[in-house]
């Protein structure tokens, strides 16, 4: 018998798989990056179906098998309802986790940043989705190690929020950060 894992994820991408089956690359609480096959989850009498769309945050319910992890069960926490632009912003912070983030490994401060960032961009009054964006792009980089708080002499790094003050201290940093960001990126060679 398998046993059960239930966390919370954010789903970055999914790819179709045969006649009715979905793989997905979720970003977990628990586990970091996990790369896991639904049955059945593109058929209409699905109940993961809504819960799983792209972009979407769930809790869900993960089992470990012989060929890799398999969705048994997920629920809708938050999902990708925001302004269409805020979708992008997201869209694009999905893509570049996916293309840094390597083999499962929890990080319990990236997750928080992915998550706060979905929080915020997908709210009914996200008017700063530039901003988000940068500060989360930011954040992933600096959890995976290519940027340094030092380097940025910021307070940015020390939590994951996404509220006025630090959105405002991001718009006062937002060149440095822009440079930092594109330095970090090119030096990934990805």
């Amino acid at each position: 018998m398998y046993q059960k894992y239930q966390t919370d994820a954010l789903v970055l991408k999914s790819s179709e798989m045969g006649e009715a089956d979905k793989m997905f690359a979720l970003y977990t609480r628990d586990f970091g990056l996990v790369h896991a096959r639904a049955s059945a989850v593109r058929k209409e009498r699905s109940r993961m179906r809504y819960a799983l769309q792209n972009y979407a945050r769930a809790e869900v319910a993960l089992v470990r098998g012989k060929r890799g992890w398999r969705l048994a069960g997920a629920s809708a926490r938050n999902d990708a309802a925001g302004a269409a632009d805020a979708i992008r912003s997201f869209a694009r912070i999905s893509e570049l986790a996916l293309r840094l983030i390597q083999g499962e490994e929890k990080n319990e401060y990236l997750f928080a940043a992915l998550a706060e960032a979905h929080g915020a961009l997908m709210s009914p009054a996200c008017s700063a989705c530039p901003t988000i964006e940068i500060v989360c792009v930011a954040r992933v980089l600096y959890a995976l190690g290519y940027i340094s708080a030092e380097a940025l002499e910021t307070t940015l790094f020390v939590h994951t929020a996404y509220g006025d003050p630090e959105l405002t201290e991001a718009e006062r940093l937002k060149d440095a950060l822009l440079l930092s960001i594109n330095r970090a990126i090119a030096e990934t060679q990805l």
